[in-house]
């Protein structure tokens, strides 16, 4: 079953959205980018010359490593938003990949760069997790 594209006005308001949260995520990605080549002692605060104690330090880096994570977290959010920004242009956002449904609005909503309905989404996870056993 088909579903019907959705209309220029409801892609524009879908376009604005995406474009916001795009701007958002790589003013983020760039904020962080230019907190790390600050580096930890600078950013701290702590300017003096003495040396960090190794608690201190353990805290730094289990910092950054969260960072890292949550980095690589936007930059594939940033991919996903841009291959929204691709749907719209093809005309195929707001439908599903897989089964070529629409995909609910709510859902869009909330996530507007879904590329699933959520019952091939559920589907994609169920596989997912059959993989990973």
């Amino acid at each position: 079953m088909a579903g019907t594209p959705l209309s220029l006005e409801k892609l524009k308001y879908y376009e604005d959205k995406i474009q916001k949260e795009l701007k958002e995520s790589l003013s983020y990605v760039e904020n962080v980018n230019k907190d790390q080549s600050i580096g930890a002692k600078e950013s701290s605060g702590d300017l003096s010359s003495y040396s960090f104690h190794q608690a201190d330090q353990g805290s730094d880096t289990n910092l950054m490593e969260q960072t890292v994570m949550l980095m690589e977290q936007e930059r594939d959010k940033i991919r996903l938003l841009s291959d929204a920004m691709h749907r719209i242009t093809d005309g195929t956002y707001g439908l599903c990949e897989i089964c070529g449904c629409n995909i609910p609005e709510a859902r869009l909503e909330i996530i507007p760069y879904a590329k699933y309905c959520i019952a091939c989404k559920e589907k994609d996870e169920v596989k997912g997790k059959r993989r990973r056993r």
